[in-house]
């Protein structure tokens, strides 16, 4: 909270060239962040795509980056982990990503870190040669290093923003704005807390049964673009819950086919708005006797449920 009684993010933006950040800084949300957390390389050439360049500024710039991040550690009453937001195609989001990953594990070994991770597009061929291996490279390092993957794929994410909010060539604003909704509506129990899921832990111990099984797919619905919103017919909680299990709606392209038998780990509904919890049993019960989810026979069959 600032001394004016405004509330700032405890955000740290980091970036190895300065075109984006600059966009931030030259728009209305300008004001949102502490100047004082953003850190730009001085010599501002960004990382040229290259996993291993990110990674070796990482190693020079890194006492300057955990200054911020102790800074802000160190002024919140009771640290719980960190969210790091990146893409794993580029260079600066998988080499300084990985290279961060590492050292967060090292400093704070006993605190969690969950990230939101943009997977490239397999439908479009990259101008980036060198994406396959940037993308390998960080992977290792997300299973390793990782608590907790949120998987967010630009091929799904190009699909639903033509297929379901008809979009012909989405933006990259555009395709970050559905990033954003789930990222919003993933930390909505965080962020307001209630009697259950009101933590980082709770989250993520009811998804992940073993260490490595930690990465995880996210779907949201209704999606709505600016000019839809008041056509949307209103849901029920049963038409939210079967919406969420349709492939359509999932941020990842798992590319199902019908012979195979695909089965859930776990399941964790996060549900906004005013819902009477008994209609939430109701659903649950619908979607075992239609047979809707289909889970792993060596673990609970349990959809759990987030009210927010």
């Amino acid at each position: 909270k600032a001394d004016d009684e405004h509330y700032i993010p405890r955000a740290v933006l980091l970036d190895l060239e300065p075109r984006v950040i600059h966009s931030i800084l030259n728009s209305p949300y300008a004001n949102l962040y502490n100047p004082e957390n953003i850190y730009l390389s001085e010599h501002g050439g960004g990382a040229g795509n290259n996993w291993a360049s990110g990674f070796s500024q990482g190693e020079k710039i890194h006492e300057d980056i955990f200054d911020i991040i102790d800074r802000e550690a160190d002024g919140s009453d009771s640290l719980e982990g960190f969210v790091l937001c990146h893409s794993i195609a580029g260079g600066t989001g998988s080499g300084l990503g990985s290279y961060l990953l590492e050292r967060l594990n090292d400093r704070y070994p006993k605190k969690l870190v969950e990230t939101y991770s943009v997977f490239p597009n397999q439908d479009e061929m990259s101008d980036v040669v060198v994406q396959p291996y940037n993308s390998l490279l960080t992977l290792k390092r997300l299973t390793q290093n990782a608590d907790c993957v949120v998987v967010l794929d630009n091929t799904a994410l190009n699909r639903i923003a033509t297929d379901r909010l008809h979009i012909q060539n989405p933006s990259f604003s555009q395709i970050n704005q559905l990033v954003s909704t789930i990222m919003s509506a993933s930390t909505t129990t965080l962020r307001y807390p209630g009697y259950m899921n009101n933590d980082l832990i709770g989250l993520i111990a009811s998804l992940i049964p073993t260490p490595r099984l930690h990465f995880l797919m996210t779907g949201y619905t209704p999606l709505t673009t600016d000019q839809s919103v008041a056509s949307v017919r209103k849901t029920t909680v049963l038409d939210v819950m079967r919406r969420l299990l349709q492939p359509k709606n999932v941020m990842v392209s798992t590319g199902r086919d019908r012979q195979t038998n695909h089965c859930y780990i776990a399941i964790l509904n996060i549900i906004q708005g005013e819902v009477d919890p008994t209609q939430v049993h109701k659903s649950l019960q619908r979607i075992r006797e239609r047979k809707l989810a289909n889970f792993i026979p060596w673990g609970p069959a349990s959809i759990q449920v987030a009210l927010s």
